[in-house]
């Protein structure tokens, strides 16, 4: 299983553009079965989502066509807003349709197949949980013999809710970010931690840049089973790693070394 991990820098709200961009990395490296972008890649990170989240699904319909051409999956966060079924009473006394906003991790397959996670851990600090409906379950996606756990961002932050168990078992742990340099140490202790403490790998994908959100330097990496680094994307340069997953490594390492059977 060969893994991508992208790191580029946003454009501010414009999907178009981001697309455009992101599609250029992707033809520009070897193929993979399966490519990683940033948290709201199509946008920067959005904590007001009213006219920056997208309605028509136009970057799941970018990655559909993506992952059908590259013959491999996609996966990456976006902010979205969907209708709600009822209405609500409008400042003058009219009925207006009311909406919700997810922070949506997207995992879609060559076939056009996609599955999706809604973030769950919402980052309080910022006022996230005052805009965006916050997911209830996770999500564990098999493709070509890997399990997946799909993770956004702030979940890093929450060991509890990304337990490898017997009940959602998973390989490699995804976690798609907008982490901001100022918590650079966090972010790096963290997932690290989480590769250890579950027996996976973990892959770790950030952004670069500047919004209206803060200043981003990257740190995107992939981490081993035994905690190692096996590559990273230069702090600050948008880059991209491409790193091969050694699944009968791991389930060697996890017999050997059978952790996970006495965890709590």
């Amino acid at each position: 299983m060969k893994i991508s991990l992208l790191q580029p820098d946003i454009v501010w709200g414009t999907p178009e553009a981001n697309q455009d961009k992101l599609a250029e990395l992707l033809w520009g490296i070897e193929p993979s079965d399966l490519y990683v972008l940033p948290e709201m890649f199509s946008t920067g990170f959005a904590v007001n989502p009213e006219g920056i989240a997208e309605e028509n699904d136009s970057s799941l319909e970018w990655m559909q066509r993506m992952a059908k051409e590259l013959k491999g999956a996609i996966c990456g966060s976006v902010a979205v807003a969907k209708s709600d079924t009822g209405l609500a009473q409008g400042a003058e006394g009219e009925s207006v349709a009311t909406k919700s906003y997810f922070n949506r991790c997207y995992f879609v397959k060559p076939n056009g197949e996609y599955f999706s996670y809604d973030k769950h851990h919402l980052f309080t600090y910022a006022d996230e949980h005052r805009h965006y409906t916050r997911g209830k379950e996770r999500m564990v996606v098999e493709f070509r013999g890997v399990r997946f756990l799909l993770q956004v961002c702030y979940d890093l932050r929450f060991p509890c809710f990304s337990r490898n168990t017997d009940k959602i078992p998973y390989d490699c742990a995804i976690y798609v970010a907008s982490w901001p340099t100022s918590r650079l140490s966090a972010w790096n202790t963290l997932l690290h931690a989480r590769a250890i403490e579950n027996q996976c790998y973990v892959a770790g994908v950030n952004r670069i840049g500047e919004d209206e959100s803060g200043k981003y330097s990257g740190g995107t990496l992939l981490v081993d089973p035994y905690g190692n680094t096996v590559a990273a994307c230069p702090l600050g340069e948008e880059s991209v790693i491409s790193v091969e997953l050694d699944l009968q490594a791991l389930r060697v390492f996890r017999k050997k070394f059978p952790v996970l059977k006495d965890a709590d």
